[in-house]
């Protein structure tokens, strides 16, 4: 099979009531064993938590958690001439993206607490102030881009 010629890109498809793609992808992160509805019963849940918290919009604060989680730089392993380095890469936003929805929830599972809405909602509510697991992830990716800075030349 060729695999020559152009790649299309699928788009996103939006969630049912909120209309954004953003929750979609959320969704189907966060889902397990193709239980999609549960997993939409979970984001809406952590969606109805942080409007009660905040009385702000969920979908502002949920754009905005993803956008402090998001990283800039992250390490890839390049082997050249016999040993391995570290290479820090400036990625694109939608990589990015989807980093960063995967260390949000990656967090949230890793949170004691009730339920996984409420992991979910303290942990976007976290990201959006700077502090959780998530954040602490994109900062500890930065340092690990910054003390490999020599190795730049390698891309």
């Amino acid at each position: 099979m060729s695999r020559r010629g152009t790649v299309e890109k699928k788009t996103e498809k939006s969630d049912p009531i909120y209309r954004n793609r953003l929750v979609n992808m959320l969704v189907n992160r966060i889902m397990k064993n193709g239980k999609k509805s549960l997993a939409y019963q979970i984001i809406y849940r952590a969606m109805k938590k942080i409007q009660q918290k905040t009385e702000k919009n969920p979908l502002s604060i949920l754009r905005q958690a993803i956008l402090e989680v998001t990283p800039k730089l992250v390490v890839k392993v390049r082997r050249v001439a016999g040993s391995t380095h570290q290479v820090p890469i400036e990625i694109g936003a939608t990589q990015g993206k989807v980093l960063a929805i995967r260390w949000l929830l990656g967090a949230s599972r890793k949170r004691p607490g009730r339920n996984m809405a409420f992991k979910l909602s303290s942990e976007l509510l976290d990201a959006v102030k700077g502090s959780g697991g998530a954040i602490r992830k994109k900062e500890e990716t930065h340092r690990m881009a910054e003390a490999n800075r020599a190795f730049a030349h390698f891309r």
